[in-house]
C-alpha cells in the first residue's frame, strides 16, 4: 500500500478556519445588534433610539479597534497607560453622549431604549471576554523592543 503525501495547507483551503470562529465571537456583540435590530423594530421599540445606542455602540467598538493600534505604537508604558485611560474614557462619554442626544431628539422613550441597547451590548461583550479567559501576553521578542 503505497503511502499519501501530506496534503499542503494553502490560506485558501479552510485550514486556517480554526481562529475564525473566536474572531467572530469577539464581535457577537455587534452581529446579535444587526441581527435584533428589524424583529425590535416590528414590535415597537422606538426606532430612534435603537438607532442611535446601536450605532454608538458600533462606532466604539471601531474607535477601540482603531485606539488600540495607536497605543500599541507607544514606545512608553507609562505613555501606553495614559493613552488606554484617554480612549477608555473618551468611548464610555461617547456612550453617555448618545443616551443624552437619543433623549434629546426622540423624547425619554428613545434614550431608555438607547441605554438599554447599549447596557445589552455590554454585557454580552463582556461575557464573552470573560468567558474568553485572560488576553494573551505579547511574545518576548515584541515586548524587547
Amino acid at each position: 500500500m503505497a503511502a499519501v503525501p501530506p496534503a499542503e495547507h494553502h490560506p485558501s483551503d479552510g485550514a486556517g478556519l480554526s481562529l475564525r470562529p473566536i474572531v467572530l465571537l469577539r464581535y457577537v456583540d455587534v452581529v446579535l445588534l444587526v441581527i435584533a435590530a428589524a424583529p425590535l423594530i416590528a414590535a415597537g421599540v422606538p426606532a430612534l433610539g435603537y438607532a442611535i445606542g446601536a450605532g454608538a455602540w458600533i462606532l466604539q467598538r471601531v474607535l477601540a479597534l482603531l485606539d488600540r493600534r495607536w497605543v500599541s505604537h507607544a514606545a512608553q508604558p507609562r505613555t501606553q497607560l495614559g493613552l488606554n485611560l484617554f480612549e477608555a474614557f473618551g468611548r464610555i462619554w461617547l456612550l453617555a453622549i448618545a443616551i443624552v442626544v437619543a433623549g434629546v431628539a426622540g423624547g425619554r422613550s428613545d434614550g431608555l431604549t438607547a441605554a438599554v441597547t447599549i447596557f445589552a451590548a455590554y454585557s454580552i461583550a463582556f461575557a464573552i471576554r470573560v468567558m474568553s479567559g485572560p488576553p494573551a501576553t505579547a511574545s518576548p521578542r515584541k515586548a524587547a523592543r
